[in-house]
């Protein structure tokens, strides 16, 4: 499930979270199951297979889904390339920078799916990319199809199952980019943050592919840090996206890390962030280190189970 700062401006504070219980893992695509009587736009919580969520209007077509009761996804009716959280922005921008025309070829990995407003953006802007999006909750994902025109396989399929857990059974050199966006409350689970994941994500990656994460900051910089200092045990280019206050710890939001094995065009995404909706500044080379510096490398644990519940 992708995930907004609890505490980000124009959205409302959330009810109490529920636990996250364990889902087992299907391989369908939830497209295929049949759909559910009730109405997908019904006011109110309804429950999936991770406890609640529940669709608050916004205006303008838009609706914020909560996943028990935090901020997930924003869905706007008639709008697939308006994103509604800045996070979100910074990664469609840097996916924009890096590859252009129809996406014709381009192969997209998002791991959480929430509301799939992020791969509905992509499959509108790169109509030739296909794209996988892998989701822990099936009943979360059912309604995503509900709620959004989102194309059909092959363009855009939908995998029931754990993110570490579908990532290790890619084949190499696979996909062009890996979207993380996957938050047990507030906190992504350990085990997608270590550098041993990493090494799957590497491994699945094309040549030139793309890694991008969406870190969130509400008890300041240090998950943050650690995740930055992490990536960069595994990564020759990284930059880092993010407004200034939530940098510099003053705020609570989101920064995104992104990461290659070649140049990321950290001119050009600071050039076109800085004329968006939702500015934020770019950084690159030293100024990267110097963000997570003191920070250290997090790595899957030498014994004991890895996988987190609920992921």
């Amino acid at each position: 499930m992708s995930r907004q700062s609890r505490r980000s401006k124009g959205y409302r504070p959330p009810a109490a979270r529920q636990a996250v219980r364990r889902q087992a893992v299907r391989r369908q695509d939830p497209s295929d199951q049949d759909p559910s009587d009730q109405d997908p736009w019904a006011a109110g919580a309804r429950p999936v297979d991770s406890g609640t969520c529940e669709l608050v209007a916004e205006g303008d077509g838009g609706w914020v889904l909560y996943v028990n009761g935090a901020p997930s996804s924003f869905i706007s009716s008639g709008d697939p390339l308006r994103l509604g959280f800045g996070y979100m922005q910074w990664i469609a921008a840097a996916i924009e920078c890096q590859w252009s025309g129809d996406g014709a070829g381009l192969r997209v990995l998002h791991l959480g799916g929430g509301a799939c407003t992020l791969p509905r953006y992509v499959a509108e802007v790169f109509p030739g990319a296909r794209q996988l999006v892998v989701e822990i909750d099936a009943e979360l994902a059912r309604l995503a199809r509900q709620w959004s025109d989102l194309p059909r396989a092959p363009r855009l399929r939908i995998r029931v199952g754990e993110a570490r857990e579908v990532v290790q059974g890619l084949s190499p050199g696979t996909r062009d980019v890996i979207v993380r966006d996957v938050f047990a409350g507030d906190e992504t689970p350990r085990a997608l943050t270590t550098t041993g994941f990493l090494d799957e994500a590497r491994r699945v990656l094309a040549p030139g592919g793309m890694y991008a994460v969406n870190c969130g900051v509400l008890r300041g910089l240090r998950e943050a840090r650690e995740d930055l200092a992490t990536v960069l045990e595994r990564f020759a280019q990284v930059l880092v996206v993010g407004d200034q206050a939530t940098l510099k710890g003053r705020r609570p939001g989101n920064v995104v890390v992104l990461a290659s094995d070649a140049p990321l065009d950290s001119v050009a995404l600071g050039a076109r962030l800085r004329s968006g909706s939702d500015a934020a500044v770019v950084l690159a080379g030293a100024d990267v280190v110097e963000f997570c510096k003191g920070a250290e490398p997090r790595e899957d644990p030498r014994s004991g189970p890895l996988a987190e519940p609920g992921f």
